[in-house]
């Protein structure tokens, strides 16, 4: 991942603190800018920081502003150019500019609007918060810029309206810990993806086989309800077995996933599609499953297999799929 995700967790915990907290968030960028969009930066009022809006090209500038601004109480919106020479610093090619919004806790950014932004990352729901960068009216929406949300991407809408989204983490559910899901997993970690794997089979489900994962032994479908699938996971089956994997989509069809995946052939796909339409599921709804799973690239062996799982995945989530 290339933002401090923790940004407004700690800025909200630093003002409860007394300490002063001011949020820098990357608004704008051009060329190669060394931050996304919607990365952020978190000051205290005593100097301390936490992630990152440059990689270090213009950090301490914009140190000096939030301080400023938790002294004034006002926002401010700062532009940089970050020359080829600092570019290089943080490993890019070529340097760009940044916009960054530097927002002080408590004054400009109510405290109130910040919790609310909190409780609402940690319960899994997406929200867009949207500040008018010239008359500072602040507001934090659910169900409004739906694409944005989809696609995790933060950004002026007009001149002067910034939305800055803030999505789950993305999950990947798989159920069947066999061989193909230790070459998808370290993938998909690598790629963002915080994984799960549900296997009552604890030959399979080990963590031998799958050191430091997060492992249930429990029933599919019991494991899948309980994990309360969102807009931001993606559902992988790949056990070949009908009981275990059943119960899962199933489940996953009555969530809110934006993924489903399934292993196997055309011919073993097309059985699959017959049970669901006689367990009542509508055709809509047995569209969603991808099966056979994955990217037509040829892949042969486990982890070509789970590259074009991933691959996939990514098209689904960016609204590239074939």
């Amino acid at each position: 991942m290339d933002r401090f995700e923790g940004a407004p967790e700690t800025a909200l915990a630093w003002h409860k603190a007394g300490k002063g907290a001011a949020l820098a968030t990357v608004v704008q960028t051009w060329g190669s800018a060394p931050r996304r969009v919607g990365a952020q930066l978190v000051v205290s009022g005593a100097g301390e920081i936490e992630g990152s809006v440059s990689g270090g090209c213009v950090e301490g500038a914009v140190i000096v502003e939030a301080l400023e601004a938790l002294e004034d109480g006002n926002h401010r919106l700062l532009e940089f150019g970050v020359s080829d020479e600092d570019a290089f610093a943080v490993g890019l090619a070529c340097g760009g500019t940044i916009k960054v919004l530097v927002e002080p806790v408590g004054a400009a950014l109510p405290a109130e609007i910040l919790s609310e932004l909190v409780e609402a990352r940690a319960a899994r729901q997406p929200r867009a918060y949207e500040v008018n960068v010239k008359s500072g009216e602040r507001r934090l929406l659910h169900g409004d810029y739906p694409e944005r949300l989809r696609l995790d991407r933060s950004g002026f809408e007009g001149e002067d309206l910034f939305v800055g989204v803030h999505v789950p983490p993305l999950r990947l559910v798989v159920v069947g810990a066999v061989h193909i899901a230790q070459a998808l997993v370290p993938m998909a970690r690598v790629a963002g993806y915080d994984p799960v794997l549900i296997d009552p089979r604890e030959v399979f489900a080990s963590s031998d086989r799958f050191p430091g994962e997060t492992l249930m032994l429990d029933w599919p479908d019991d494991a899948v309800r309980a994990l309360k699938l969102d807009a931001r996971t993606a559902l992988v089956l790949l056990t070949h077995d009908p009981k275990l994997d059943d119960p899962a989509i199933e489940a996953g069809l009555q969530g809110d996933v934006f993924y489903i995946g399934a292993l196997g052939s055309t011919r073993t796909h097309a059985k699959r599609v017959e049970r669901l339409r006689e367990a009542g599921f509508t055709q809509d709804q047995i569209d969603r499953i991808h099966g056979p799973i994955g990217l037509d690239i040829g892949a042969a062996g486990p982890a070509e297999i789970a590259v074009s799982i991933l691959a996939e995945m990514t098209a689904v989530l960016r609204g590239r799929a074939p």
